[in-house]
C-alpha cells in the first residue's frame, strides 16, 4: 500500500470486515434493517449445531414484495424494472415496476389457480425470455419454491431433477433459440416426463412463434391464456428461514446437487452485496450477461437488482454471432448500462473476433462505468486487454453456486481498493477465508493450499441440499471441522489478498511436486497469438501426472513456433519441473453454456477413457474436433 488514498480504501473496507467478523449478529442485523420485513428480526442468527446456520429465524417476509412492491409503494413505479432484449428474435421490451408487479401477480394468481401453495415446487424449464423471471418472481410470491433448469438440458438430466424436486407444476416454453437454431423443448420435456417417476399436476407452456410444437403434454395449461384468466395475487408472508429456491449443481458422484437458498438471509445478501460489491445504486442500470438457469441469473439478473431498485438486462444472445462481436456494447449503449458483469470467456470470444476492440469504439458507451468479471479465473491477459480496450476499471470476484454471492471481491462500494492481476482482491465482509494445508493447519502467507471459510456461513449461502442433508455435511464441511471446503486451490498474500488458482483437482503432483495448472494456463495464455487455453494434468507412468495444453492460436500464428515459444515460456517463469512439453493447437475449446471449459471430459479424450456429453456443453460437435485432432 503507497499512498493516503490506498490506506483510506483498506480502513474503509476493514472497518466492516472487521465488525462483521467482530461482531456478526450485530452487522447482519444492520443491514437486514435497510429491508422492508412484514416483521423485523431481532434475531440475526440460530445454530442448532456446528454446520448449520438460520439466518434471522423470527423474520417475516416476502422476497417478491421486496423486489417489487416495495418501491411501488415507496414511489418508484415508474421506473424501469426489466429490460428484455433478444436479437435472436429481433424483440426489445421494457417493463416498470407497476407493469412487472401486474405481470407477476397475475402469473402467481395462475399457478396458485393451480394450485400451488406455500412449500410447493414448481421446475422452471424456459429460454431467456420476460417469463422466466415473472414465473421466478410468482413463486417467490406464493412462498413455493423454484427450480430453474438451463433451458435445453437433455431430457434425461431434466428427468433427475423432476423426480429430486418433485415439482407441482413445470412451466416451459415450445423453443429455445441457440444463435440460429431452434432448439425444441416441448419434446425434450415430453421424454423427460416419460423418464421420470414423479408427474407434475400440470405443465404450463409458453407458445413462442418461433416453434409450433405438434406436442401436446398431460395436463397442458397454455401460459398466456391462464394467466389471462387468473386473479392477482398478493405476497404471501414466509419465514426467513424458508426455502426460496433450489438450484442444481454438478456433483462428483454424477448426481446432481440441489443447492437450497433461504428468503431472509437470501434477500440480505443481494441488497448488501449490490452497494459493497458492485457499487450500484437505486436507478442504475445493472446487466448480468448470463442465464437465470445459472446461479448468476438467479442472483444478479433477477432478484439483487430488483431488491436494491436497479433496471435489470435480460439478453437472448451471444457475445458473438447474434450478430457479431458488438452485441454487448449494442445492448450497453441502447439501455445505458453502468456495470456489465459477464464470464471471462465472453470477452476472450470478442477479443478472437475483434482483438482492436473496434466494435467498442464505434458505439457510445458513455454511462458504462465498471466491469466485473467471475465464473472462471480471470486470466491477466483478458483482464489487460479489455481494460486497455474500454478504459474502464475491470474487477475480478470469486464466488460460487453454493455461496450465492462473492466470497472474495474488490469492495468498490466501501472505497475501490489497488488491482491486482489474477487476483479476486480481498475477502467480502462477512467471509472469514483461509488456506488450509492437507493436515488442516493454515498456511503461511504465499503458501498455496485449499481455501476454506470458515464457519458460519455469511447470509445467503445455502443452507442444506434438498432432501440430502447428510451430503450436505459430507461434501463441504467433513474434510476440516469448523469450515467449509471450497473444492478451489490457492494463497493469501502479504496485504491480505486472495488468489485463486483453480480447482483443487487442478493441482497436479509432478514427480512429487505440487503444481497448479492455473500457474501454467497463466503463462500460456500471456503469448500473444493464444487466444485461449487450458492446461490440465494427465496420468504418466514415469512422473505420476503431466501437464498438457490445449491451445486455440489466433488467426495466422506459426503453430510450431508457438509450441516453441510455450515451452520455453513455462520453463522462464515456472520452471523446468514443470514438464510442459505437449502442446495440442485446436480450433475451439468445449465449454458449457456458461463458458467454463470442460477441462475433465478434454482429460478422459486424451487418456481414451470412457466419457459421457456433459448436459450443460455448448456444443458436442467440439469433442469431435479435438478426438480428430488427437487422432492426427
Amino acid at each position: 500500500m503507497t499512498n493516503s488514498n490506498e490506506a483510506v480504501a483498506l480502513s474503509a473496507y476493514q472497518q466492516q470486515a472487521n465488525q462483521a467478523k467482530q461482531h456478526p449478529e450485530e452487522f447482519w442485523l444492520q443491514q437486514a434493517a435497510a429491508l422492508p420485513w412484514f416483521e423485523t428480526p431481532s434475531t440475526a442468527l440460530e445454530r442448532p449445531d456446528e454446520i448449520h446456520s438460520q439466518w434471522f429465524p423470527d423474520g417475516l417476509m416476502n422476497t417478491c414484495f421486496m423486489a417489487l412492491d416495495h418501491h411501488v409503494v415507496s414511489g418508484r413505479g415508474e421506473q424501469i424494472a426489466l429490460y428484455y432484449d433478444s436479437p435472436v428474435t429481433d424483440t426489445k421490451q421494457q417493463w416498470t415496476y407497476s407493469e412487472l408487479l401486474q405481470e407477476v401477480e397475475q402469473a402467481a394468481g395462475m399457478l396458485s389457480a393451480l394450485g400451488v401453495t406455500k412449500g410447493d415446487r414448481v421446475l422452471i424449464y424456459l429460454p431467456m425470455i420476460p417469463q422466466a423471471a415473472v414465473a421466478m418472481l410468482a413463486c417467490a410470491r406464493l412462498g413455493a419454491i423454484h427450480s430453474v433448469v438451463f433451458g435445453g438440458f437433455a431430457a434425461n438430466e431434466l428427468a433427475i431433477r423432476i423426480d429430486d424436486a418433485q415439482p407441482k407444476v413445470v412451466i416451459s416454453a415450445t423453443c429455445g433459440i441457440e444463435i440460429e437454431k431452434i432448439i425444441p423443448y416441448t419434446p425434450l420435456l415430453a421424454k423427460a416426463l416419460a423418464l421420470a417417476n414423479h408427474q407434475p399436476n400440470h405443465c404450463v407452456i409458453v407458445d413462442r412463434e418461433q416453434y409450433q410444437s405438434s406436442e401436446q403434454l398431460e395436463n397442458q395449461v397454455d401460459w398466456q391464456t391462464a394467466v389471462d384468466k387468473a386473479q392477482p395475487h398478493g405476497a404471501v408472508a414466509v419465514a426467513a428461514t424458508d426455502p426460496l429456491y433450489i438450484l442444481y449443481t454438478s456433483g462428483t458422484t454424477g448426481k446432481p446437487k440441489g443447492v437450497v437458498r433461504d428468503n431472509g438471509g437470501h434477500a440480505v445478501a443481494m441488497h448488501y452485496s449490490m452497494r459493497t460489491v458492485y457499487g450500484m445504486s437505486p436507478g442504475d442500470v445493472f446487466w448480468a450477461a448470463s442465464d437465470v438457469g445459472w446461479v448468476v441469473g438467479h442472483s444478479y439478473i433477477v432478484y439483487a437488482p430488483l431488491i436494491l431498485g436497479c433496471s435489470t438486462v435480460l439478453y437472448e444472445g451471444k457475445p458473438i454471432r447474434t450478430p457479431n462481436a458488438e452485441a454487448f456494447w449494442r445492448v450497453c449503449q441502447d439501455y445505458k448500462v453502468n456495470a456489465l458483469f459477464a464470464a471471462p470467456t465472453a470477452f476472450r470470444a470478442i477479443r478472437k473476433e475483434d482483438p482492436q476492440g473496434e466494435g467498442l469504439k464505434s458505439h457510445d458507451l458513455s454511462a458504462l462505468k465498471k466491469f466485473f468479471l467471475a465464473g472462471e479465473r480471470l486470466d491477466p491477459p483478458t483482464y489487460q486487454w479489455l481494460n486497455q480496450v474500454s478504459g474502464l476499471p475491470v474487477y475480478d470476484h470469486w464466488w460460487q453456486t453454493e455461496t450465492g454471492w462473492a466470497i472474495a471481491c474488490n469492495p468498490i462500494g466501501l472505497t475501490a481498493m489497488p488491482v491486482k492481476e489474477g487476483c479476486a482482491t480481498v475477502a467480502t465482509p462477512g467471509y472469514q477465508i483461509k488456506i488450509l494445508r492437507d493436515d488442516g493447519s493454515e498456511a503461511n502467507a504465499q503458501e498455496q493450499g485449499n481455501i476454506a471459510i470458515q464457519l458460519p456461513l455469511p447470509p445467503g449461502c445455502f443452507t442444506t441440499l434438498w432432501q440430502d442433508d447428510e451430503r450436505y455435511c459430507s461434501s463441504y464441511f467433513s474434510a476440516y471441522p469448523g469450515y467449509y471446503l471450497s473444492g478451489d486451490g490457492g494463497f493469501i498474500d502479504d496485504d491480505g489478498y486472495v488468489f485463486v488458482m483453480g480447482r483443487i483437482d487442478d493441482v497436479i503432483n509432478v514427480a512429487g511436486h505440487r503444481l497448479s495448472t492455473g500457474e501454467m494456463e497463466e503463462v500460456v495464455a500471456a503469448h500473444p497469438q493464444v487466444a485461449e487455453c487450458a492446461v490440465l494434468g494427465v496420468q504418466d507412468t514415469l512422473k505420476g501426472e503431466l501437464p498438457i495444453a490445449f491451445v486455440v492460436l489466433q488467426a495466422e500464428a506459426d503453430q510450431s513456433l508457438v509450441k516453441q515459444q510455450l515451452v520455453q515460456r513455462i520453463r522462464d517463469q515456472i520452471g523446468a519441473i514443470a514438464c510442459l512439453k505437449e502442446i495440442l493447437i485446436v480450433a475451439r475449446l468445449p465449454k458449457t453454456r456458461s463458458g467454463k471449459i470442460l477441462r475433465r471430459t478434454l482429460r478422459q479424450i486424451y487418456q481414451h477413457e470412457p466419457y459421457t456429453v456433459p448436459s450443460t456443453i455448448d456444443d458436442p460437435a467440439i469433442l469431435d474436433e479435438v478426438k480428430a485432432g488427437l487422432a492426427q
